[in-house]
Order: structure tokens, then sequence, then C-alpha cells
């Protein structure tokens, strides 16, 4: 069934700071900057589980801030899966890389990743 029509949602949000910066045409990197990029994860799941719930909010929390406290205060560049230079580092890319590292438990689907780094400009990755 496709994710638009599951019957129960939660979603998370997640602030952090970290700086980037895109590799432009010519492998030319723009200037180094900085932003608070806010995070919003949607799971979802037409069944709820023993407590009556999609799943526990501090489970959800707990799985994305671990993976989130990798990039708080670093450069994007620098890290996994940026660090190569392969995948740049835009808001798109990175909802992306968030949704492939979060692990839920079976009955339960990602809905989408949205990533804001500033007011008014965000990126959403809904998986498959």
């Amino acid at each position: 069934m496709p994710r638009d029509h599951l019957a129960f949602r939660i979603s998370t949000v997640h602030t952090i700071c970290a700086s980037h910066q895109l590799r432009l045409p010519g492998n030319v990197l723009e200037p180094m900057h900085g932003h608070n990029w806010t995070f919003t994860i949607c799971v979802g799941s037409d069944a709820l589980d023993a407590l009556q719930t999609v799943m526990d909010f501090h489970d959800l929390q707990t799985t994305v801030t671990r993976i989130l406290d990798k990039w708080h205060n670093r450069h994007l560049n620098d890290v996994e899966p940026f660090v190569a230079g392969v995948i740049n580092p835009s808001a798109e890319r990175v909802a992306q890389a968030l949704a492939a590292l979060i692990e839920l438990p079976p009955t339960v689907e990602l809905i989408y990743v949205e990533v804001t780094e500033a007011p008014g400009c965000s990126a959403r990755f809904s998986p498959g």
C-alpha cells in the first residue's frame, strides 16, 4: 500500500548546526557556509503496536539523534557519505542520507525526511 495511505503517522523534529560546500560545475566548491538544519522525520503504519502507537516517540528520537549527533557542529563535506566528494551535501542529498540510515521496527515505514536549511528553503525525500 502506498505510504500516502498509511492510517497512522508520527513525526519528530531535530535541529543541528553544520556547514557545507556544494561542488559546482567545473569541480569548484562554493564558499563554505553554515546552517541551522531542521529535520522533520515522519513515519507511519497501518497497525498500532501493543501500546497502541506507531512506535514510541522516544525510540524514534533516539534513533535519529544517534545519527545526527555525528553531523552536529561538523562540516558535512568531511563526514560520511559526503566525504569522498561523490555525493554533494545539498539539502536533498542530506535528507536522503538521513533516510538511508534510519532503522525502524518492521511494521513501521519511513514516509519522508524533510530538511530545512534556511527559513522558507526545504527539501523532502520520500523513499520508494
